[in-house]
């Protein structure tokens, strides 16, 4: 029971909240009202641990963390927070007693639309170990309105509509209007002279107020309660009258307009010039907000600027972030007026950055006229630090004009955002052990060849506060029960486990329990998709974020092969399997887009035809988001991991899965590559090239997808059904783009970027392999509990120690409560 909950005082609380925010009493309340009434019940418990928990740093004079994030894709809170405090049978018992049921309660909740995939999920799951581990660290992003977007399908389409995750407000967060600071942009730069130097200022600019609302990240039975800071944009002059008064209705309102439109949505469709622009302004409101804000909470306490860097660390989470190294650099040349030597050794001591993609093309650049125009000073630092780059690469490597166009960080027009980031930090980390050594010797060799001493990995990692302890209660305590609780904050402990691998009683519970979790996701199915699904099915799961890297077509293609093989045999001896597959796309990838019609016009055919016995089923399942990932992680058998070896950074699915149970079928690409050394190669499915021959195909060729559409009849007649109608009768060239992806039959060179037709054989007999096994229970049971044993390398709180002891060197802080 927790120490400092008082199960009576809570009660009253939910019974005041429901009487003076919504003037009913508990009989008369909707279970959204009761959300609010409860939400702001536990925000009350938290809210003393959250003052002092800052008490405690201001006291101690802490270093801290600001994790700056394009995203933080948090999930629901009530119910982490609630096993957070360590009060969950006491607020059920509450709940209970005032005739409410706690999950209930829980699925009122919005997800808060902050993030989009891997990376928004990571910085949340860094957050909650930063806080568990007593580590003084501010997350700092921004209060996207609406989010990336809800997904609908409609008609087999993805189709996207606003998600308003604010209409009804978020209890747990706090307004601090006190912290508002401006942001300027565009208008261009004049030169003064002042005591002999020279002095740049802004001139002619907009600007917006943006006003950070706080939000509680609790810490594991610790008091430790940390900040997740957003910032909201407001017109710093919302309304002129005097435009209004002249019947210029457009200019009254235009402050406000620019405000509304830096915040209204995550990562606006960049594929038009505008988009790109909104882009960038959002990347530069959160930045310049948040690093005014580290340099004036720092100034308040300590009067030598020059020692910033000693109680202050930025960790840029990808390149999204880097205008911080010229933002940091503006406001000590131009606030402070530090020499241009001082403010660089400062700032190159203040920020680190995580790279996470191998993939060039996605590695930000922005074009010179828009960067220029939107951030005019912000630019001239940026080609001052490139004019002494550059001057720097020539005496290092004298007349090598390839390093210069290679490393340059203004070249051909544009800005290269990773290059600002390496060149203006002390620190460049890759996410899991394979994708640092592509880097270090492929896209950023030059780098690593000049500065090899920034360079380091840091797998990524998973809290099992979430996607265990709240995510699978089930699993969560029969683990308990085994071994006992101490895996919640030590998760290698988790090892414990692997003695009742072999025990046929532990077995038959393990996957009992397995079978509940798959009756609770099934009737979620039948619920959001009309579809029923057999639990005894075995349930093979990709979950992710759609692109063509991942390789969710290859996927599907399987699937139709395999319906294809029954279509010929009805009486085919296999193991009834229900595919699940979830996944937004963004809202301008067009063949993205088509990927999920294609899952869902596969889906349609074989969901509906009798004749093969309901061995496979096909379920897309819409709007997937981190509280229904909680429900799919713990019922998955099978976790599709199958991207192109050397694309996908890390992958965290891939240890959520593995954390619950589930088997991985995949390549040996990013943190794959480390899970199946910790559980070793005969309890996972490997199949597929390895990094180095996609790397050695990618650049000497000789790969020509057509040779296997000639020579493979199986194949053949899978592609062929993409363009003769046989999935789209109403419009046969509807797959057209697809179909051409991989075969290109113009320019064979282009074709197949992702070797998907390459490793489809190997991908079909790791199927195969699966089918035969999973027919063995009890070597199946006993593999599934080596996963779940084998995991504990993957928690988020080994990532954060490596970070803390390698390049943010925090210290612990012990929160004393006071008593009341």
């Amino acid at each position: 029971m927790s120490m400092g909950f008082d199960k009576e005082i809570f009660k009253k609380s939910v019974l005041f909240n429901m009487k003076n925010v919504f003037r009913k009493t508990v009989d008369e309340a909707t279970p959204e009202q009761m959300y609010q009434a409860v939400a702001y019940a536990v925000k009350d418990v938290i809210i003393d641990e959250w003052i002092a928990t800052h008490k405690a740093y201001e006291d101690q004079d802490v270093k801290t963390l600001y994790y700056l994030s394009m995203e933080f894709l948090m999930g629901r809170a009530l119910g982490n927070n609630i096993i957070s405090i360590m009060a969950q049978p006491e607020v059920k018992e509450v709940l209970e007693e005032l005739g409410f049921d706690l999950n209930t309660i829980e699925d009122q909740e919005p997800d808060p639309a902050l993030g989009n995939g891997g990376l928004g999920r990571l910085a949340a799951c860094f957050l909650d170990s930063l806080a568990t581990l007593g580590y003084p660290a501010y997350g700092c992003g921004i209060r996207y309105r609406y989010g990336m977007f809800k997904q609908k399908i409609e008609g087999g389409f993805q189709v996207e509509i606003p998600d308003d995750w604010l209409k009804n407000g978020y209890p747990f967060e706090l307004r601090r209007a006190e912290y508002a600071t401006e942001v300027k942009f565009g208008g261009y730069v004049s030169t003064i002279r002042e005591n002999g130097r020279e002095r740049f200022i802004q001139e002619g600019y907009q600007s917006v107020l943006a006003v950070p609302y706080d939000m509680p990240i609790v810490g594991y039975g610790n008091n430790v309660v940390n900040t997740l800071r957003i910032w909201d944009a407001q017109a710093i002059n919302t309304f002129s009258l005097d435009s209004f008064d002249r019947g210029d209705y457009q200019k009254a309102v235009e402050q406000e307009n620019l405000a509304k439109t830096i915040v209204e949505v995550l990562y606006p469709n960049d594929n038009h010039y505008a988009g790109k622009e909104l882009r960038l302004k959002q990347q530069y409101f959160f930045i310049s907000a948040s690093v005014q804000r580290a340099v004036m909470k720092y100034m308040e306490k300590h009067e030598d600027i020059h020692k910033f860097f000693e109680k202050t660390v930025f960790q840029l989470n990808d390149t999204h972030p880097t205008v911080a190294v010229p933002e940091l650099m503006r406001i000590l040349l131009d606030d402070y007026s530090l020499s241009w030597d001082e403010a660089w050794e400062i700032t190159t001591k203040t920020c680190a950055y995580t790279n996470h993609t191998i993939m060039s093309e996605a590695l930000e650049k922005w074009p010179i006229e828009l960067f220029s125009r939107l951030l005019p000073r912000i630019y001239q630092i940026v080609e001052e630090i490139n004019r002494r780059f550059q001057q720097k690469i020539m005496e290092m490597y004298p007349g090598n004009q390839e390093k210069l166009r290679k490393m340059s960080i203004v070249y051909d027009g544009q800005v290269r955002m990773a290059n600002l980031a390496i060149v203006g930090g002390f620190s460049v980390n890759g996410v899991a052990r394979l994708h640092t050594e592509i880097l270090k010797n492929q896209e950023l060799k030059d780098f690593y060849q000049m500065m090899p001493e920034k360079f380091n990995n840091k797998t990524n990692g998973i809290t099992q506060r979430r996607f265990l302890l709240h995510g699978n209660p089930l699993l969560a305590e029969w683990v308990t029960r085994k071994i006992g609780n101490d895996w919640i904050t030590n998760l290698p402990h988790i090892h414990r486990l692997a003695i009742y691998a072999d025990d046929p009683r532990c077995q038959q519970e393990f996957m009992d329990i397995k079978y509940q979790n798959k009756v609770r996701l099934a009737k979620y199915i039948k619920e959001h998709n009309g579809i029923d699904v057999d639990p005894r099915s075995m349930f093979d799961v990709q979950v992710k974020r759609l692109h063509e890297y991942k390789r969710q077509l290859m996927n599907i293609l399987h699937v139709m092969y395999l319906y294809n093989q029954l279509k010929d045999n009805p009486n085919l001896d296999m193991v009834p399997r229900t595919f699940l597959f979830g996944a937004k796309a963004a809202a301008g990838y067009e063949r993205a887009k088509l990927t999920i019609k294609l899952i869902n016009a596969v889906a349609d055919v074989i969901n509906n035809d009798r004749s093969i016995g309901g061995k496979i089923k096909v379920v897309f399942i819409e709007d997937y988001k981190v509280s229904n990932a909680e429900i799919i992680f713990a019922a998955a058998d099978v976790s599709e991991q199958i991207s192109t070896a050397s694309k996908e950074a890390s992958g965290t699915g891939n240890m959520k899965f593995m954390l619950n149970g589930a088997l991985t079928l995949g390549t040996m690409d990013g943190a794959n590559v480390e899970i199946v050394e910790e559980v070793g190669a005969e309890n996972a499915f490997i199949f597929g090239m390895s990094s180095d021959e996609v790397i050695r195909y990618e650049n000497e060729g000789g790969y020509y997808p057509m040779e296997i559409f000639n020579n493979n009849y199986e194949i053949r007649r899978v592609l062929m059904q993409l363009i003769n109608g046989y999935y789209s009768p109403q419009n046969p060239e509807l797959f057209r783009d697809i179909y051409n992806s991989l075969l290109n039959t113009q320019s064979s060179d282009r074709a197949d970027t992702y070797f998907i037709l390459k490793d489809l054989p190997s991908y079909a007999e790791a199927q195969c392999r699966i089918d035969q096994a999973y027919r063995d229970e009890a070597w199946w049971a006993k593999a599934a509990i080596l996963n779940v044993a084998s995991s504990g390398k993957f928690t988020s709180d080994r990532t954060i120690e490596e970070y803390v002891k390698d390049i943010w060197h925090l210290e612990k802080v012990k929160v004393e409560l006071e008593e009341v």
